[in-house]
């Protein structure tokens, strides 16, 4: 498998093969190739329709039934690969040879690579196509770069300030601890602190521990398995106590939620319906739906079980067995790739929960969790030992 973007006589061309056949789209117009004129180039597919657009004018290629995932396993490579003869005959029209000119602003599934010296694995040959400090969007915020003697200034936009327009000016002078995050509230001409895990008060200046966690939204607590490398993925276990009178809520996302091809485990609330999905590869969510009776907002607690074997999945409300089922008698994919990464409540301050999850659950969890196990785990999971935000002792006022 495979997806290539290239240039061929000028014009861009999109390849892909999801194992079955090589898709080609073609611009309908050609780039300019002076070395001064920046083009915006979108490409991509959803399932076997692939879409290529140059500078607002778009090809699609309509779908024909076949094969809807791109399985690759390799590096990501810009503008050229390590060696040609890596390069599949189909993927380019004529033989292979590098890109010369300039790239910058490069988004992969809603995440923009870093192009600098240090971010990416590897490469050669590449230079600061700016050929200035200025570079691409060295200022912050709309700010405007100008090159200087000593290297570039930036003149801010009025809410801003900073070397490079980083700060909001709401936080130029503010009182958070230094386990916060300022948070401008331009409409007030002020800020909030958004307290890290074990802090608390106005400028979260106040220590705290705690073995109940008290989810307030916009908060989030994510915790790294350590045991990771030594779990046998294809069967998992999470069992958790939670509480909330919310009929919405994201309460635990058992995966690293970097992109739509990660695998998941999550639980959340839907209508006030316990909610179960869980992905084991190729972006197949299968949403598991308890329905018997809306119980789960109304402020009590409650211990909620899942279990994955392989395929099948249980679920166990209070130590009832609420949810059973095969989801995929085929077995193609038997394992809970989870990176070793949980997240609670919610995910890192600035991703919508809806977003993150494609609309399977909705916002952030209000409420509080406790006695969170991992698989078979003798010892529950130390919450205040993660990193996280916005997140107090469920102990204290109730």
């Amino acid at each position: 498998d495979f997806l290539c973007i290239s240039l061929v006589n000028g014009f861009t061309q999109l390849r892909y093969n999801l194992g079955d056949k090589t898709v080609i789209l073609q611009t309908l117009q050609k780039v300019h190739a002076n070395g001064n004129t920046w083009h915006s180039l979108s490409a991509g597919r959803t399932g076997n329709e692939g879409y290529l657009d140059l500078d607002g004018i778009n090809v699609t290629q309509k779908a024909s039934p076949g094969m809807n995932a791109l399985d690759t396993h390799t590096d990501f490579f810009v503008g050229g690969v390590s060696s040609l003869n890596l390069v599949n005959p189909m993927a380019i029209e004529d033989e292979p040879i590098g890109f010369t000119g300039c790239i910058r602003e490069i988004v992969i599934n809603n995440r923009e690579l870093k192009l600098t010296v240090t971010d990416p694995k590897g490469g050669a040959n590449v230079g600061d196509c700016d050929g200035t400090d200025c570079g691409y969007a060295v200022c912050k915020n709309n700010g405007t770069c100008q090159v200087e003697n000593s290297g570039f200034s930036c003149s801010c936009p009025k809410d801003w300030t900073g070397t490079t327009c980083e700060q909001s000016i709401h936080c130029s002078q503010n009182m958070c601890g230094s386990q916060a995050l300022c948070i401008p509230q331009p409409s007030s001409f002020s800020y909030t602190c958004v307290c890290a895990l074990g802090w608390t008060g106005k400028y979260c200046d106040n220590k705290i521990k705690f073995y109940i966690a008290k989810f307030v939204g916009n908060s989030y607590i994510k915790y790294t398995d350590p045991f990771y490398g030594k779990r046998d993925l294809q069967y998992s276990r999470l069992s958790l106590n939670f509480t909330t009178n919310q009929t919405e809520g994201l309460i635990v996302w058992m995966g690293k939620s970097e992109n739509e091809d990660n695998d998941f485990l999550a639980i959340g609330l839907a209508n006030g319906t316990l909610k179960v999905v869980i992905n084991l590869g190729e972006r197949i969510s299968v949403p598991l739906m308890h329905s018997k009776y809306f119980s789960c907002s109304d402020e009590r607690w409650h211990f909620i079980t899942v279990v994955q074997n392989q395929t099948c999945i249980k679920v166990y409300l209070d130590e009832e067995l609420i949810l059973f089922e095969d989801i995929d008698p085929q077995r193609k994919y038997t394992a809970l790739n989870y990176g070793g990464i949980c997240y609670f409540g919610g995910f890192e301050i600035g991703r919508k929960v809806n977003i993150v999850t494609t609309g399977l659950f909705q916002k952030e969890f209000i409420g509080k969790i406790k006695d969170v196990v991992l698989f078979q785990d003798s010892k529950k999971i130390q919450l205040m030992k993660a990193e996280g935000y916005n997140v107090y002792d469920g102990n204290s006022g109730n």
